[in-house]
């Protein structure tokens, strides 16, 4: 059975970051993705590069192995298969597509690359860290200018040069989850007239706040908004520092 994900409440009322997308992606490749896994993995890709800083900028496949996010979106796409799974088949899509170029990096030296390919020829398996047999990993570039000549500095032994500008990991850590994702997991469901009253709260007190009041709220057994709201109110009044229970 497929994981049930939170409804969609809308966008918040509050600055939100743009994330760039190229014009292409509309009009050449969009048209050409058949696979719902596929699409979803290439638009969060665009995500993860746009929270990156720095000239390389990539994503490394254990990170996306790991990205609960990512995989909680996936698990949608099937009930046959895994999340990890139907991950694969999306990094090979998208490889083969030539919307990603896939560099198998040895992780131990990071000094030597066991192959490259985003010229429209498939891997045979994507083997990461975790194999024990060859340990290289995978590492994936955005197929652009820019991508495509990280690579090149890459295969032409240039990596050491490149260490210092390599993130620690490729991906932002997002704080999750928000306090709709609380109420609804926890509360009971999401109706519009309690979003418009958890967005009220937001704009009236800090989200820490908010999401320690609900916290009380489940240890003491009272699942509803009067009874966050009185505990707000009374930090408001009378400290924070003072508790409450």
């Amino acid at each position: 059975m497929t994981r049930q994900l939170p409804g969609f409440i809308g966008f918040p009322d509050q600055d939100m970051q743009a994330v760039v997308v190229p014009d292409l992606f509309f009009v050449d490749l969009l048209p050409q993705i058949d696979d719902l896994a596929e699409l979803k993995l290439t638009v969060y890709f665009f995500w993860l590069l746009n929270e990156q800083e720095g000239p390389l900028r990539f994503v490394r496949g254990d990170d996306l192995r790991r990205d609960d996010t990512l995989l909680m979106g996936l698990s949608l796409d099937s009930e046959l298969r895994t999340p990890l799974k139907v991950l694969e088949d999306a990094l090979s899509r998208a490889v083969v597509r030539n919307t990603l170029i896939r560099l198998d990096v040895d992780e131990n030296a990071q000094a030597g690359v066991k192959s490259q390919n985003g010229q429209g020829r498939q891997n045979e398996g994507l083997s990461h860290s975790g194999d024990e047999e060859n340990q290289f990993e995978d590492w994936y570039f955005l197929n652009t200018a820019k991508g495509r000549q990280s690579v090149d500095a890459i295969r032409q032994g240039r990596l050491v040069e490149l260490q210092g500008i390599i993130p620690d990991e490729a991906r932002l850590q997002v704080e999750r989850p928000n306090i709709f994702v609380l109420y609804e997991q926890n509360f009971g469901l999401m109706t519009a007239f309690i979003a418009d009253q958890l967005r009220d709260l937001e704009k009236s007190y800090p989200p820490d706040w908010i999401t320690e009041a609900m916290e009380i709220a489940l240890l003491n057994n009272k699942r509803h908004l009067n009874y966050i709201r009185a505990i707000l109110r009374r930090w408001e009044t009378e400290g924070k520092d003072e508790g409450y229970g």
